[in-house]
């Protein structure tokens, strides 16, 4: 622990110290961040690439919107099972081994999807697939949580989860190429998975020899800045278990740590409803349309949603504020699916608009939202809660998709799953404004 004095010149030479202060966040950033997306792009690739091969799966195997639907997600069901004690362990045991046995793990899974051929096989290779990536993303957030100043970490998440976007942007047109080969007598949907699964394993194995579990534990950073990095952690940290000491169990009992719960859920059966069906919603558009040229228009919304994350990330530490720039996300995300369902049949060109407005609004989002939890909580509490609020969060996951399959069955049409998913994003916007305590506080903004 540090004395009092020890904190203040802490402080002081973050402040007259600018350099040692940009130099080491910039260091920090540089080494961590391409590095965690390119395993996120990975990691996202082989959960939503499903929305890419249905273009084909599911006419050679006779599955309907409802079969699929339910398929891509139960991903979200394995998921839920492991999240909360994956993240724990992730905490114990640190994040080099468990993150690399989760990367090893999911490749060899991903790649078994190539042989399915009845909906049964489908549902219980996407289950385990979902067991199998379950506490990446939560401890990839804690994990930042233990690198990053408060200040930073908006900006630290958007520039991680920008990755997602990237990874449509580049997977759209790859994936929907693949689609197109025949090779060994294997149609293109199985190659797809095979080729697609291949990184993670690669990853997987070069992630121990990357990742540093601390600070204290960076070779890769001079003595001056690991000794400020440390320093600046442990003042914040003293400063939230000041200002109220929570155990595990508190945590998960706590109401703002359900609401964000609840935030999540709907969130994310937004974001899954959307992600796992734009490439059908867009084929749909026009029945003469080729899967390759499905691909690019996909490419088109991610490419927006990547500027949108970085801008309102940036805005949102260079505030302080968190509440109402992830709010600003959803409510967008919301009128812009919304106007799809209501201009549907005006043209592809205003199709593809709304759909773009939704995305990036979904996406702009997650920056601010996962600051919010690191506002008020620290340590094991953190990872544990954080762990929570994306495994119940990710359970939206399973109801998103499976709401717009079986609506489609059910009526014909996209348009009342599209209005449900409007619903939920509203609900979710309605719920973070709600929030009593977390996320209100401002931190000092950061210029750099």
């Amino acid at each position: 622990m540090m004395s009092e004095a020890e904190e203040l010149k802490t402080r002081t030479i973050g402040i007259e110290d600018g350099s040692l202060e940009d130099r080491t966040v910039k260091k920090v950033f540089r080494r961590l961040i391409p590095f965690l997306g390119l395993l996120y792009v990975i990691a996202f690739l082989d959960r939503v690439n499903i929305g890419y091969a249905a273009l084909s799966m599911n006419q050679d195997l006779g599955f309907s919107s409802a079969v699929y639907g339910l398929g891509a997600g139960i991903f979200f069901i394995g998921y839920f099972v492991m999240e909360i004690p994956g993240n724990l362990i992730m905490a114990r045991v640190g994040a080099r081994w468990w993150i690399a046995r989760i990367l090893i793990t999911w490749g060899l899974i991903s790649g078994l999807t190539a042989w399915v051929s009845t909906p049964a096989e489908f549902y219980l290779v996407r289950f385990f697939l979902g067991v199998a990536e379950a506490s990446f993303f939560p401890g990839i957030i804690y994990y930042l949580g233990t690198w990053c100043r408060a200040q930073d970490q908006a900006k630290a998440v958007a520039f991680f989860m920008m990755s997602l976007p990237a990874c449509n942007i580049i997977g759209a047109p790859v994936s929907t190429y693949l689609l197109g080969v025949d090779w060994l007598g294997m149609a293109g949907w199985r190659w797809l998975f095979i080729l697609e699964a291949i990184p993670a394993v690669v990853m997987g194995i070069v992630t121990p020899f990357y990742l540093t579990n601390r600070p204290a534990d960076a070779k890769w950073m001079e003595n001056d800045e690991r000794n400020w990095l440390m320093g600046a952690l442990e003042a914040e940290s003293r400063k939230k278990i000041e200002k109220k000491k929570y155990t595990l169990l508190q945590a998960f009992r706590d109401a703002d740590v359900l609401k964000l719960s609840a935030v999540y859920f709907f969130w994310v059966c937004g974001f899954y409803g959307v992600g796992l069906f734009l490439p059908i919603l867009v084929k749909s558009l026009s029945a003469a349309m080729s899967n390759q040229a499905v691909g690019f228009l996909v490419a088109v919304p991610y490419i927006f949603a990547f500027l949108a994350m970085f801008l309102v990330g940036r805005s949102s530490d260079k505030t302080g504020e968190r509440r109402r720039h992830t709010v600003f996300g959803m409510a967008t995300g919301a009128v812009g699916l919304g106007c799809s369902v209501l201009f549907a049949h005006a043209s592809v060109f205003v199709s593809m608009v709304f759909f773009t407005v939704s995305i990036m609004g979904i996406y702009a989002s997650f920056g601010p939202f996962w600051a919010v939890p690191h506002s008020f909580l620290t340590g094991s509490t953190a990872a544990g809660a954080i762990a929570m609020i994306n495994s119940i969060g990710n359970l939206g996951g399973f109801v998103g998709p499976y709401a717009m399959g079986f609506i489609h069955d059910a009526t014909g049409s996209f348009n009342l799953g599209l209005l449900f998913l409007v619903a939920c994003l509203l609900a979710a916007a309605g719920l973070i404004i709600s929030l009593r305590k977390a996320g209100q506080e401002e931190v000092q903004g950061s210029d750099s």
